[in-house]
């Protein structure tokens, strides 16, 4: 192989997951070369040595294809200036990389190492600015020796930075002694690409240690992907040979012993489930347990409120609220209010907002003090425009607190008396065991929520389990009401949970609340959804394509997926955007959506956004979310994606003034009844569904999708029957 070194003038292009960067490099008499490859993150004004062959591109000319490479630090003064104006340390921009310079010129990546208290003599360095600048060059440092590790064993380099933050300092350290743990504790980093840095380091294809991770990670795979607390031991097993191109029964059987051994795994009896064998995680084992155990004690610990009193202030209620309950309505109410927990479900028109606000006004009129919560900032938000009553997230009820987790919990339980949980198809089984732990036993616990929506992102199947055990009293709400009647978004919801076909809007646009236009062709699908959106829609109805109209879809590849519906809205509607981030493919104005959890920066997976600003001194950009401020540095980008179109599972709990939904036979591994019912029902005003017919059929006919392996249930009945 051919070697190059010099300066990284500029990088053109990197992409954060794969580590994929085109740089240009000032190659001394070679003069500034295009170096493209495997570079992980590399910054203007590092020194870039690297290994590899030189290519002509058809388009880009003659290309130097970069196989091994060694980043060093900057040496001249001009070089050090470039790497800190590139925002690889957090804290220093251009203005304020100019200013170091000018102040220590060539010797500041000395003064970083050895004096770094002499940069409080710069103008707008204070002790903040410093610290953070001091923890970033320490991360440097220690990355560079992580990098070398991982390119010595052929690791992805674009994952360093990522291992860094869970491991930090320890990270060679880690990896030596069981890169396997990758596979649960990094982001982006599979059983499959951990099990090969494993087998570089010699870990032997059937070491039990490797047998044991390939079945924890099938089963965290199921959790993750599908949302089952366990598998059936036989399912399961064929997953993991799979995984492990492993076929000897016996070893895998040795490793789920010594994972049972340890307690990583428990093994039960669950018949009624179909699985004889069932396997749990310990940790999702425990959590069923205890979420039924918890409940059952709330269940029985009556605390009955007078009759007379109840019947009083319900009615004063409903003639302040100027309603009159229909007899389903009150007996949810009356069961809401004499049952310390009990659920309500029911879909879109039929009056569970109403029941809410009457249950939550007659408790507060008895003199409880009521909390109102539902599973993300925008659910909540709807639920307290809803009722006029405050309602919050169930992260923000239970205070998270960053390092120490929830502040109510097992020790400390909420000031309550009764709390209203809306959306609760949303609630996974690690929040829910986070919200019966908060509770104390006298207070009542009103669950609301739709059953035939899509499950929880999370694992778990909280609202299905509880109305399946027949154990919790419930009341299913059926009767549409007649101002939801004329809501065809309404009818059509109601017919698609019967597998039915929608119908037409009897209105003309634009009163129209629904329309289904038909299209085979998936391109063509894709190019009306754009004209949709960026056109007839703001149009016909007024509604600002960037913020009230909102494309769903099934998946994220293909034609209409995520990927390349997003690519497609964003230049139609944010043109002009200034770029940002790693390849440039954020725009200062973009909508983005919050991909996982970050409990410091309290937002969460699902969580829609916009960006408002990048500030190129400091290397951060602000996102708004719902009105509140968010710093993201541009290390961070990738906890975000564009989300002009989302996918329905990350459109729970909200709601749109308009929904454009595609739906072509591509989709098919997803389609499924409660998927097409939960995204025609975020649709406030108007609700588009484009695609072929023979798909929309396939998506009604699929209810396989329901099913998760869950026990919640099975709990629940055991401990009524043990008694």
């Amino acid at each position: 192989m051919d070697t190059l070194s010099g300066d990284v003038v500029s990088v053109v292009f990197h992409n954060p997951d794969t580590g994929y960067a085109i740089v240009r490099l000032d190659a001394g008499r070679l003069g500034t070369v295009a170096v493209v490859g495997q570079l992980g993150r590399v910054s203007p004004g590092e020194g870039l040595e690297v290994q590899g062959r030189w290519v002509d591109h058809p388009r880009f000319g003659r290309q130097f294809q970069a196989e091994r490479y060694q980043v060093r630090l900057p040496a001249s003064e001009a070089g050090v200036e470039r790497f800190l104006a590139s925002g690889a340390l957090r804290g220093i921009g251009p203005k304020l990389a100019q200013r170091i310079i000018a102040r220590f010129g060539a010797r500041t990546l000395d003064v970083l190492e050895n004096d770094p208290e002499a940069l409080l003599q710069v103008e707008g360095i204070g002790e903040v600015t410093l610290a953070r600048i001091r923890k970033s060059w320490q991360e440097q440092r220690e990355i560079r020796g992580l990098m070398l590790f991982l390119q010595e064993h052929q690791f992805p380099l674009s994952l360093a930075h990522r291992i860094f933050k869970v491991y930090g300092a320890r990270s060679v350290e880690q990896l030596r002694t069981n890169p396997y743990a990758l596979a649960y504790d990094v982001h982006g980093v599979g059983f499959r690409t951990a099990d090969a840095l494993a087998l570089r380091l010699g870990f032997a294809e059937d070491a039990p240690a490797r047998l044991e991770a390939g079945i924890e990670y099938a089963l965290r795979q199921a959790a993750e992907g599908g949302g089952h607390l366990f598998l059936p031991r036989e399912l399961l097993v064929e997953e993991a040979a799979k995984l492990l191109s492993c076929q000897d029964g016996q070893l895998l059987a040795q490793a789920l012993e010594g994972l049972c051994a340890r307690k990583r795994v428990v093994i039960d009896a669950l018949p009624d489930k179909g699985a004889p064998e069932a396997v749990f995680l310990a940790f999702f084992h425990r959590t069923e347990r205890e979420i039924a155990a918890r409940l059952m004690a709330l269940k029985d610990h009556r605390l009955d409120l007078p009759a007379a009193e109840v019947a009083r202030r319900l009615a004063q209620e409903t003639r302040r609220l100027g309603i009159a309950l229909a007899a389903e309505q009150r007996l949810a109410v009356e069961t809401a209010v004499e049952e310390k927990v009990c659920v309500i479900t029911g879909g879109p028109g039929t009056g569970k907002t109403t029941i809410i606000r009457v249950v939550a006004r007659t408790l507060r009129g008895l003199g409880l003090k009521v909390g109102l919560a539902a599973p993300t900032g925008r659910a909540a938000k709807r639920l307290a425009e809803a009722t006029g009553l405050p309602a919050q997230t169930v992260h923000r009820l239970l205070k998270y607190q960053p390092g120490s987790g929830f502040e109510y919990s097992e020790d400390t339980k909420l000031p309550l008396q009764a709390l209203i949980v809306d959306e609760v198809s949303m609630l996974d089984a690690t929040l829910a065991l986070a919200l019966v732990r908060a509770l104390p036993l006298a207070c009542r616990l009103i669950l609301v929520g739709d059953e035939n929506q899509l499950p929880s992102v999370g694992p778990g199947n909280v609202l299905g389990d509880v109305l399946a055990s027949e154990v919790v009293p419930c009341v299913r709400l059926t009767h549409i009401f007649r101002q939801a009647e004329a809501s065809t978004i309404v009818v059509n919801a109601h017919r698609i949970r019967q597998g039915q076909m929608p119908v037409a809007s009897p209105k003309e646009p634009p009163q129209a609340d629904f329309f289904w236009v038909e299209k085979e062709d998936p391109t063509e699908v894709a190019e009306l959804v754009v004209r949709l959106v960026a056109e007839r829609i703001p149009e016909i109805y007024g509604l600002d394509p960037r913020t009230a109209v909102q494309v769903l879809t099934p998946m994220h590849k293909g034609e209409v997926g995520t990927l390349a519906l997003n690519e497609r809205l964003q230049a139609v509607l944010n043109p002009g955007g200034e770029a940002i981030g790693p390849g440039q493919r954020f725009r200062v104005g973009d909508r983005v959506l919050q991909v996982r959890n970050d409990y410091d920066k309290e937002v969460f997976n699902g969580d829609l956004g916009r960006i408002e600003a990048v500030d190129r001194e400091s290397g951060e950009l602000a996102v708004d979310f719902d009105g509140r401020q968010v710093s993201y540095g541009l290390d961070e980008l990738d906890a975000l994606t564009l989300a002009y179109a989302i996918s329905v599972h990350k459109s729970q709990g909200s709601e749109y003034p308009a929904v454009v939904f595609p739906l072509v036979t591509q989709h098919y591994m997803l389609l499924q009844r409660n998927l097409i019912y939960t995204g025609l029902t975020r649709a406030r005003r108007l609700a588009v569904l484009v695609g072929s017919r023979q798909a929309l059929r396939m998506g009604l006919a699929n209810q396989r999708g329901r099913i998760r392996h869950t026990a919640l249930d099975v709990r629940l009945r055991e401990l009524v029957t043990a008694g």
